[in-house]
This record gives structure tokens, sequence and C-alpha cells, in this order.
């Protein structure tokens, strides 16, 4: 299996894990600060966003952070938006193809950015309804940083 494969079956599969029975205004607040929490414990300087159908529901940017980072921020959401599928799981996709989204994808990389860590907030019985993003860190660890929050927050949404 090639590197591309395997991350891309690993991160498919954390989509069809990390489904949320619901998801309001109140999941987003409390998804938020768990990820600035665990983002804390580690020093890390990140910023943090969840949109919902195009609304802003959380916005935090901690300690070393700079504007550069919620551009990131939009850039990558917007990718959850467009295809459904986490930044990062993208990104893959087209590497695995031989190019890379910014070649291929025909899309404005001022406003879409296919680098990990957004992730999309998929309501069971719903679809993907927004995306949960982390900017700051590098892609990989972005993105796992979104996924170890969700896979801690999932079990108390049951």
């Amino acid at each position: 299996m090639s590197e591309h494969t395997e991350l891309i079956s690993r991160i498919e599969e954390q989509e069809r894990r990390l489904r949320l029975p619901r998801f309001d205004n109140d999941d987003a607040w409390r998804l938020g600060c768990l990820i600035a929490d665990l983002a804390q414990e580690r020093g890390a300087a990140v910023t943090i966003g969840i949109h919902r159908a195009g609304q802003r529901l959380f916005h935090r940017a901690l300690p070393g952070t700079s504007p550069d980072n919620d551009a990131w921020l939009e850039r990558k959401c917007r990718v959850v938006e467009r295809y459904g599928a986490s930044s990062y799981l993208v990104g893959a996709r087209f590497r695995a193809k031989g190019s890379s989204f910014e070649e291929s994808s025909r899309l404005d990389p001022d406003r879409y950015a296919a680098h990990g860590g957004a992730f999309p907030l998929h309501v069971t019985g719903t679809g993907v309804i927004g995306a949960v993003a982390v900017s700051g860190l590098p892609q990989a660890e972005d993105h796992a940083l979104v996924v170890e929050a969700l896979e801690r927050y999932l079990p108390t949404t049951a």
C-alpha cells in the first residue's frame, strides 16, 4: 500500500467514525473549548474555528497566532464545504493522483487550501453541516488535534 493510500484510508475511516448525533451552537462552544484546552496543555499556538451552514459559531486565537491563521482557517473550511471531506483528505487524494490541489483543482488558492486541519461536521441522518478547523501547526498535527478532540467529544453527545 502506498503512503498516500494508507493516509487516505486512515482519514476516510476517521470521517466514517466521527459522526455526531446532533450539533448546535452549544455543541460548537463545548467542542471549541475542548480543542483550545488541548492546545493550551501542549503549548500549541493555534487558531480554532467552527462553522455551520456558513455561520461562524466559534473562534479562538491562542497566543502566538496571527491573522494568517484566520486566513488559513477560512481557506481550509471552504475545502470542507465544497468537497464534503476533510481538507487533509482532499489534498491527499490529489497527491495520490500525482498532482496537487493547487495545480489541479482549478480553484483560487487564495480562497481554498487543501492542507490538514479542517474536518467535516457530519451529523448522522443529515450529512455534512459545517467544519471544525485548526491552524498553526504542521498540517498532520492540525488534523490530528481536531480528530483527537472529536474522539474525546463524541462520547459526551450520546
